[in-house]
């Protein structure tokens, strides 16, 4: 783990972190692109024979039946099940805040307005590879059941026919009624252009690996899509009075997902990055996931020293991180000088871990420094706006003038034409 105590040694780790997520294995490119026409082109047949190949699971129905599910849910332990149910009551009600009304106003003789209804259709990608994660799906399906999104199809991977039951529990806790097991690029295909089997989405939202990823990119503009996740990171700015030993705790929260993660500790004080440096290394050593975490800490982790705190929250604004932990004395104080955070967490009680799973905010978070343009995935992702024009006779003669004069500088005869028919009247 880099201590960094210099500007050309803090520029330098910047430039690494920026560069975390490019050069993209051209051949990874290729095969999406070669999985996504396939399923265009065939449909179900395709997305059976890329399931079998890929997932070794062999499609007979899709999609996945209320009974299969609810046989899986069973065999979740009630401690899990419970927990689900206190997550999703958490975050169906912080979610229920964002919604939005439509609304209007008239001026000199003109009503405006926008009008904000639901997507009708949107399809959810929940991993289920290598790990599988029930949080995902309460974080991006109730959302969209807040939107008043009126069909929701799930799209997650069952390699060799398995469903972690604590998915199929979350599954049932939302009432979710399409469930399909298929993933990676071929689901993502299935849900932006249709097969036999699934019906287009207007929107897909959710996780996934660096096929998922691509996929979505590359579907984006035939449906939309929430945004482009890159590995997971964090930024902890620590004071003095913060516990070197829970600053270290959750930078390896963020460190032990793999090895593109990033974790970032920015103090004040030299001593205190001494001390989080060895509380890493003591705590490092206990996890079963220490050498994806060691990695991880070596390639994208550091501890910076700075002379200020408002200079540790500038160097926060630069990177942009997904998750912001503020460990100071007075933690509302520094969010004034915060401008680009996915989420903030503020003091000692408040881990990023709460947010991942049951405080109430969403968990999918612009990730790579996007968080200077991009928001968490919320109820607004799930609602479009429409505007409203409404002119009257007077409001119209009034405006026709400025209108064609407009349209003329713009070289748009039939646009000012519009407008002189109607003068004429």
């Amino acid at each position: 783990m880099r201590i960094i105590k210099t500007e050309r040694q803090l520029k330098r780790f910047l430039q690494i972190l920026r560069k975390r997520a490019e050069g993209v294995n051209p051949e990874i490119t290729a095969s999406v692109e070669r999985i996504i026409n396939e399923v265009r082109a065939k449909g179900d047949r395709a997305l059976k024979k890329l399931t079998e190949r890929f997932d070794n699971l062999r499609l007979k129905k899709l999609p996945l039946s209320r009974a299969v599910i609810k046989g899986l849910s069973k065999r979740t332990p009630q401690e899990i099940r419970d927990a689900l149910s206190i997550a999703a009551e958490r975050i169906r009600r912080y979610h229920e805040h964002q919604l939005e009304k439509s609304w209007q106003y008239r001026e000199d003789g003109i009503t405006l307005g926008q009008i904000i209804t639901p997507l009708e259709r949107v399809g959810i990608y929940v991993p289920g590879g290598k790990a599988s994660y029930p949080s995902t799906v309460l974080m991006n399906v109730i959302p969209a059941q807040v939107a008043g999104v009126k069909e929701i199809a799930l799209c997650v991977p069952m390699p060799g026919g398995e469903l972690n039951p604590a998915v199929a529990t979350a599954i049932e806790i939302l009432g979710i009624k399409e469930v399909y097991p298929v993933g990676g690029a071929q689901a993502v295909a299935a849900l932006a252009y249709g097969t036999e089997s699934i019906k287009r989405v207007d929107k897909i939202v959710g996780p996934g690996n660096i096929y998922v990823a691509l996929a979505k990119k590359t579907v984006f503009g035939v449906v939309d899509i929430d945004m482009i996740a890159g590995p997971s990171e964090i930024l902890i700015i620590a004071d003095r009075t913060a516990d070197p030993e829970i600053v270290a705790a959750d930078m390896l929260s963020q460190a032990e997902h793999d090895e593109l993660a990033s974790s970032v500790a920015i103090t004040t004080s030299e001593a205190q990055a001494i001390k989080i440096q060895r509380a890493l290394n003591a705590q490092l050593r206990k996890l079963q996931r220490a050498t994806i975490a060691a990695q991880s800490l070596k390639n994208y982790g550091a501890i910076i020293v700075t002379k200020s705190l408002k200079k540790a929250a500038t160097i926060a604004n630069t990177i942009s991180p997904e998750h912001l932990e503020v460990l100071t004395e007075s933690p509302e104080r520094l969010l004034l000088e915060i401008k680009n955070a996915g989420a903030v967490f503020l003091g000692p009680w408040s881990p990023e871990p709460l947010g991942d799973y049951i405080a109430g905010p969403n968990h999918t978070l612009p990730t790579g420094g996007t968080a200077r343009f991009f928001s968490p995935l919320g109820v607004y992702d799930f609602m479009k706006r429409t505007s409203l024009i409404k002119a009257t006779g007077t409001a119209f003669r009034r405006l026709g003038q400025a209108v064609i004069t407009l349209a003329e500088a713009e070289g748009l005869e039939a646009h000012a034409n519009t407008i002189r028919v109607r003068l004429k009247r």
